[in-house]
């Protein structure tokens, strides 16, 4: 099988796990800039040149889009699409992801367990936004936002007021999160392919700090989850429509609770903290279902 891997990188960790797992099983597989790929979209015969060249005999194609090409990047996605090439993730559900608003309500249609969340434009429903969400403390959090930036967690009703008039002052889009205090600085990144969780990691945020990002500082071991648990982490991926995900939960009082699901979950942290090769098993799950033109986005919205 000829598989491309959509990375910005081939020194990246994930990048290189997933060509070493590919290579291990006795695939073809190609590192593909992502920027660098151009489009012709006629219809009769859609394409992608890389290079000079075009990519054209791909079997498989694993996205690994950052947020921040997340436009152009699905738009690569899509023409692989519509060259019949199957994405292991699509690019409907890359875009669902990544628009945090949206999934949250598509994960709130679904009944998937949600922190409270307020989303509010004008300043003069800023009181009411606060007493929706159970006041202070509280978390405010930009929907452009990755990796723990842009998340601020305020202790009092008058921080929060000033924080929330501050972002919409400069006319920035944000979410306001009741705070679960139970948690202590912790979640669990459940690792997703298909319809199980195949590992799960604990991360535990540095003394002093809320936001238990990796890149934040945090720690990680590998998680024991509940049954509950799992099938949050999979209806959620499953809402997105994304057949692999990194699923972030908080254990509160009323059961988990999502946090976020990525589209391009990282492998670094959950492999090192479980001994589990989840680079083969994106691997084996692509080698099971990828089929020429065989593309069809799954969830809704």
């Amino acid at each position: 099988m000829k598989i491309a891997i959509l990375s910005r990188s081939s020194k990246l960790y994930s990048t290189r796990r997933l060509v070493e797992a590919a290579s291990a099983r006795g695939h073809d597989v190609k590192i593909v800039d992502t920027l660098r790929c151009y489009m012709n979209m006629a219809t009769a015969r859609p394409s992608i040149n890389y290079r000079g060249k075009p990519l054209d005999d791909f079997d498989a194609v694993i996205p690994r889009i950052g947020a921040s090409i997340t436009f152009y990047g699905t738009a690569v996605v899509r023409q692989f699409e519509m060259m019949g090439v199957y994405a292991v993730n699509e690019s409907v559900a890359i875009s669902r992801s990544r628009d945090k608003l949206r999934s949250m309500q598509l994960l709130a249609r679904r009944d998937i367990g949600l922190p409270v969340t307020g989303f509010a434009h004008t300043t003069d429903d800023i009181p009411d936004l606060i007493n929706m969400v159970g006041g202070a403390p509280l978390v405010v959090k930009l929907l452009e936002g990755t990796q723990g930036v842009g998340v601020v967690l305020c202790e009092t009703r008058k921080a929060a007021e000033s924080v929330i008039e501050a972002f919409f002052g400069i006319d920035v889009n944000i979410m306001v999160q009741e705070y679960i205090a139970e948690a202590g600085g912790a979640d669990i990144r459940c690792f997703v392919i298909g319809d199980r969780v195949v590992a799960a990691m604990r991360r535990q945020a540095q003394p002093g700090e809320f936001r238990s990002n990796l890149h934040r500082g945090g720690s990680a071991q590998m998680a024991r989850i509940t049954p509950a648990e799992r099938r949050t982490a999979v209806g959620a991926a499953r809402a997105m429509g994304l057949n692999m995900a990194g699923v972030d939960l908080i254990r509160s009082n009323h059961g988990p609770l999502v946090l976020e699901v990525n589209s391009s979950p990282g492998l670094e942290g959950i492999e090192e903290s479980t001994d589990i090769n989840v680079a083969d098993l994106i691997i084996q799950f692509i080698e099971r279902h990828a089929r020429r033109g065989r593309t069809q986005t799954r969830g809704t919205g």
